[in-house]
């Protein structure tokens, strides 16, 4: 597959310390804006019940399922739990506005 970067629209649409959902090409990717600072964004189920993960608490690394406290770290997708991660996607902000690649 190829690399494309989806523009996801304005940075505001994600308070700082929190996830927002994106639909992208039938696939859900969840983004966080670490009050830390930095952008990331990742698979939004967690592979152990499905969770949403944007839908959980992140600080600068990880982000807390909210269904069964598994952790994901934001920078990797590698998982608290053997054996689970979620994909990675990069993303950056240009202009005030999201930009994630996806097809790597």
């Amino acid at each position: 597959m190829d690399k494309k970067t989806i523009n996801l629209g304005f940075i505001e649409k994600i308070p700082l310390g929190q996830g927002f959902c994106f639909i992208v090409e039938k696939d859900e990717i969840a983004v966080f804006r670490p009050r830390s600072g930095g952008l990331y964004a990742i698979q939004n189920r967690c592979p152990h019940r499905r969770g949403p993960l944007a839908e959980g608490v992140c600080d600068a690394q990880t982000v807390i399922c909210p269904y069964h406290g598994h952790k994901f770290c934001l920078q990797t997708g590698k998982g608290s739990e053997a054996g689970e991660e979620v994909r990675v996607f990069p993303a950056r902000e240009e202009e005030g506005e999201i930009l994630v690649d996806i097809g790597t």
